[in-house]
């Protein structure tokens, strides 16, 4: 998988030395957003998160963020989380372009967050482990998968022809991803979904 230096505009900001700011890094390549506005708005979004014997502490740009967190700051910016790993399933997919969506998408693995675009990795360090590393799911711009929902959403019909209010083709593979997705916000099961493969 192809890797590009990427500090998200961090050094750019005024800001320096090493610390553990993959998501907000993350964030602003994906969301093409200045890195201290993200990083300004993920620290407020941390001041109505909650405390207690599991969670002592509350996220920070600068050192890191609670899933719960990350998950309104992306929605903020108009990103919705498809994920590609259920408990007691194994890895599905990995960090690899073949196995990931077109577009500016951010990639969680295990402690850590990445921003790929068109299947490009954009960071500090390449972090796909030789594209081994599982991924748990991924956020992407909700539009991407709008018509597919539209269209599946009525007759469960796997396709690969539509487009997106772009005008851009889903791919087979994003679509398989809007099913997974579908699968856990509609009343159908994925085995009436697959009855329909063509």
């Amino acid at each position: 998988m192809k890797f590009n230096y990427n500090d998200g505009g961090r050094e750019a900001a005024g800001f320096k030395g090493k610390t553990g700011d993959c998501v907000c890094r993350a964030i602003a390549i994906a969301a093409e957003r200045p890195y201290k506005e993200v990083y300004d708005l993920i620290n407020e979004y941390a001041k109505s998160e909650r405390t207690g014997s599991r969670k002592r502490g509350k996220s920070n740009a600068r050192t890191g963020v609670y899933k719960q967190t990350v998950r309104k700051v992306m929605a903020h910016y108009g990103f919705t989380w498809v994920p590609t790993m259920q408990i007691g399933q194994g890895c599905t997919v990995h960090l690899c372009e073949e196995e990931l969506p077109k577009g500016r998408i951010v990639v969680s693995v295990s402690h850590h967050e990445v921003a790929v675009i068109d299947g490009v990795i954009n960071d500090t360090y390449d972090p796909s482990r030789d594209e081994k590393r599982c991924v748990y799911g991924y956020y992407i711009k909700e539009e991407r998968y709008k018509v597919a929902y539209e269209i599946l959403a009525p007759s469960g019909r796997w396709l690969t022809d539509y487009i997106d209010n772009d005008g851009n083709g889903l791919t087979r593979l994003e679509t398989a991803h809007a099913i997974n997705e579908l699968r856990h916000n509609c009343q159908f099961s994925i085995m009436n979904i697959r009855k329909e493969v063509k």
